[in-house]
């Protein structure tokens, strides 16, 4: 397949055509500006400049006025002399007052933020230039508005709003990823994301199921990737990292004509083990031995470096292939491919766990991450009767995941594996109306396939031996249809209302696992279905001050992972299925507040509560009537996930942006959320997904030629008393308190990045991340943070 894959490439390299471009950059920052409007009123000839600030001038007349516009930018409108005597290279100055630029996530198609009640953060294209992240769940992370749990350097799970896992829901070019299989743990399929390969990442905060379906309760992360355009481009990237010893190298270009255009995307990753800050910290921090294999025998070795997380390191390769034709004045087809797969990625938390004083485990890797999309769009913009404009997606997705395991001085290696397979046609469909309102409206049908098995291998004999799968195979289908309506009732108010009915389906043969537990069933099935809606208001005071009141609903059918998984989810407990599983529902109210003074302040602040009923968590349960099994060979308490009775979610958000000049801004995010959830005993406990208080601050000062960023990073203490139950026992992966009971400390970073143009088609980004090399572990995550990081990273464009 790989062959194949780089023979295509090869192929599409050698595509040219020839067209005048049109180069649009940052007058203070000299960087690209992407999605800049280059048209000519009374004609249908508009184009956007790609994610290097180019766009292809064939087929624009010569004479009059070519209008260049860009929110948050000075319009200008130039001639076609203009532009030679520029030599075709254009800066924009930005506007003094901070505006937001137009989201998709809302409501799944382009719309501006000002027509939309809920919280959208839609980040900056440009940071992300200069702070040059090593993956996704960075890049989110670095927004001040989403915690990042990680149990492993390869990994990266987001936490908004006191949700995470599969009560979040990622979509890249308009497709779900979400799977059947996306568990109630830690995911770190955001990671599969190539962070050179995107164009446009969105947040939405609170439920998003009516547009998005089952799982997005807590948020939905929208994810666009770099499209091909006219002109012929490339782009070389290199960077290094001291941390992690990080050597990643990547490459796209695009080239076509006006009608056929294509883009080729390649990254490849490269992480060593991560080193950890020296100052401050816990002891249980440190790696004071690891295990080591010679010859038949596990060795207990000492570390030389306790800050060297041994076994932590990785690497990851990325493919992207897109072509895009113009079939005509209204029809558009696009065409993706996307590739992502790792070596085995080492699980840290588990690395380090001990048993009566002794590492408990020789090995515990997630196998190769395999992601694998196809998609094809079709977009059609003549106006009829029942739409303005309409887009049809299809998608095929393959997924592959495995977990290998080996417990010290044991000669078993248990390896459970599991592959996906994701079907999703959407169907989105747009009206606009005489009064200004308009409805967006669609439907959606998802089918995942699962296969799941498990095999065990003496390691020093080679023989394989039948083992437990993790998973049932399975079948997880759903069907629904949406709509939503947006209304301007005056100048100074404007509505939205959306539903949303889903079926899902989830049948399960749970017979390939009967030789080895003793289920009480063969096979289970499950349907149901879910109306959910959201009403929101956008009250407009002043044209400087902005009230938006809003109620949703959200909710996540029951899935494999929920039904069928059998897995030790703690030591000396295992999971086990519960077919009798009912969706969960969300209930969020949220009021947000934006207010501007004058040209250069800008405030936001979001209250929000939401209520989980029907929760699905792990609570004790019996199987045929036993509360304790043998897994693995060791007696494990029986757990199940279960629809507990209730869990609730409670926070602010709040922020500023304050612009002293058009060379400095300061900006700053903070998030207080508080999480309880009912347990079976009627008491409660604080909920594992609510992180204790964060944010970020961030000074960013930009000329032409030079920006840099300077960041500082927080998280408030997390005590004993606050720890969610489960968390407790959780002793190798917390700081020990003065009474001996764990605790997750607070923290403070400091970061400085920036990037330097040293010339038209080159450029410097470097950073020096943690510069007080602070030791620390964020909340609830298995691996320490990074130490002192300098990174530093080559572009080159022509």
């Amino acid at each position: 397949m790989k062959s194949s894959l780089l023979t295509l490439v090869c192929i599409l390299f050698g595509f040219h055509s020839f067209a005048q471009d049109l180069l649009i950059l940052d007058k203070n920052t000299n960087l690209p500006i992407s999605e800049v409007s280059i048209s000519v009123p009374g004609t249908p000839t508009n184009r956007s400049t790609d994610a290097n600030g180019k766009v292809s001038l064939s087929g624009f007349p010569k004479t009059g006025k070519i209008w260049i516009t860009k929110e948050n930018y000075i319009s200008l409108a130039l001639a076609w002399s203009d532009f030679e005597q520029g030599q075709f290279t254009v800066y924009l100055s930005t506007k003094e007052v901070i505006l937001e630029d137009a989201v998709i996530s809302a409501n799944r198609w382009k719309v501006n933020l000002e027509d939309v009640a809920e919280k959208v953060r839609r980040l900056d294209q440009s940071s992300l230039l200069i702070r040059n992240p090593s993956n996704m769940a960075d890049w989110i992370g670095s927004s001040g508005e989403v915690f990042i749990q990680k149990s492993q350097m390869g990994g990266g799970s987001p936490m908004i709003r006191g949700f995470s896992a599969n009560r979040l829901l990622y979509a890249v070019d308009g497709v779900r990823m979400n799977t059947a299989i996306f568990r109630s743990g830690n995911l770190q399929n955001v990671i599969s994301i190539d962070p050179f390969a995107v164009e446009n990442t969105e947040i939405q905060f609170g439920p998003g199921s009516v547009m998005y379906g089952s799982d997005a309760i807590g948020g939905v992360m929208v994810f666009e990737t770099l499209q091909p355009d006219a002109t012929n481009r490339l782009n070389l990237i290199s960077r290094v990292s001291s941390a992690s010893s990080e050597k990643t190298g990547h490459v796209d270009f695009s080239y076509g004509s006006n009608s056929l255009r294509f883009l080729t995307s390649i990254s490849y990753f490269n992480y060593g083990d991560l080193r950890m800050g020296s100052r401050g910290g816990h002891d249980s921090y440190l790696r004071p031995d690891y295990v080591q294999r010679e010859g038949n025998f596990d060795l207990v070795k000492v570390n030389d470096n306790p800050l060297v997380q041994k076994g932590s390191g990785y690497d990851q390769i990325n493919l992207m292939q897109k072509v895009n034709w113009r079939s005509g004045k209204y029809s558009n087809f696009d065409v993706g491919f996307h590739y992502s797969t790792s070596s085995n990625v080492p699980r840290y938390d588990r690395l380090i766990e001990k048993r009566n004083g002794s590492l408990r485990f020789a090995k515990w890797d997630y196998g190769p991450q395999t992601w694998l999309m196809g998609n094809a769009k079709w977009t059609y913009t003549k106006s009829t009767r029942l739409f303005d404009q309409v887009k049809i997606i299809s998608a095929y997705q393959f997924f592959e995941e495995s977990r290998i395991d080996r417990r010290l001085n044991d000669n078993r290696e248990n390896n459970r594996k599991e592959e996906v397979k994701a079907y999703s046609v959407n169907a989105d469909l747009l009206k606009y109306f005489k009064d200004g309102s308009f409805l967006s409206y669609g439907a959606e049908w998802v089918l995942n396939q699962v296969q799941s098995s498990g095999i065990s291998k003496n390691i020093e004999t080679g023989a394989l031996f039948p083992a437990s799968a993790r998973y049932p195979n399975s079948n997880w289908s759903s069907l629904a249809a949406y709509g939503s309506y947006h209304r301007r009732i005056s100048d100074l108010l404007k509505f939205q209302g959306a539903l949303r009915y889903n079926l899902t389906k989830l049948t399960a043969d749970f017979s390939e696992n009967l030789d080895f537990y003793p289920l009480p069933f063969t096979t289970s099935s499950n349907s149901h279905s879910s109306l959910t809606g959201n009403l929101g208001l956008i009250l407009s005071p002043s044209p400087s001050f902005t009230i938006s009141p809003v109620l949703s609903t959200g909710f996540r059918a029951p899935n494999v992972d929920d039904i069928g998984k059998i897995f030790d989810s703690e030591p000396g407990a295992v999971l086990v299925p519960n077919p009798d599983l009912k969706p969960e529902y969300a209930y969020n109210a949220e009021l947000n507040l934006n207010k501007y003074f004058g040209e250069n302040l800008k405030l936001d602040f979001t209250a929000y509560y939401t209520r989980l009923d029907q929760a699905m968590v792990r609570r004790p349960f019996q199987l045929d009537g036993k509360s304790e099994i043998v897994y693995d060979g060791e007696p494990s308490q029986v757990l199940a996930i279960q629809n507990a009775a209730f869990a609730t979610i409670k926070g602010i958000q709040a922020g500023f942006e304050y612009k002293f000049s058009s060379q400095l801004l300061l900006v700053s995010r903070y998030n207080f959320q508080k999480g309880i959830e009912e347990l079976d005993d009627q008491t409660t406990s604080p909920s594992r997904h609510a992180p204790p208080a964060y944010g970020m601050t961030r000074l960013s000062f930009s000329k032409p030629k030079f920006g840099a960023h300077l960041t500082v990073q927080y998280s408030a203490e997390r005590s004993f008393e606050d720890l969610p139950e489960e968390e407790k026992s959780k002793v190798f992966i917390y700081a020990t308190d003065v009474n001996g009971n764990p605790f997750s400390p607070s923290w403070t970073i400091v970061n400085l990045n920036f990037n330097y143009s040293i010339a038209k088609n080159f450029g410097l980004t470097g950073g020096l991340e943690n510069i007080f090399d602070k030791q620390y572990r964020p909340y609830s995550s298995g691996i320490v943070a990074p130490g002192r990081n300098v990174t530093l990273s080559l572009k080159a464009s022509f």
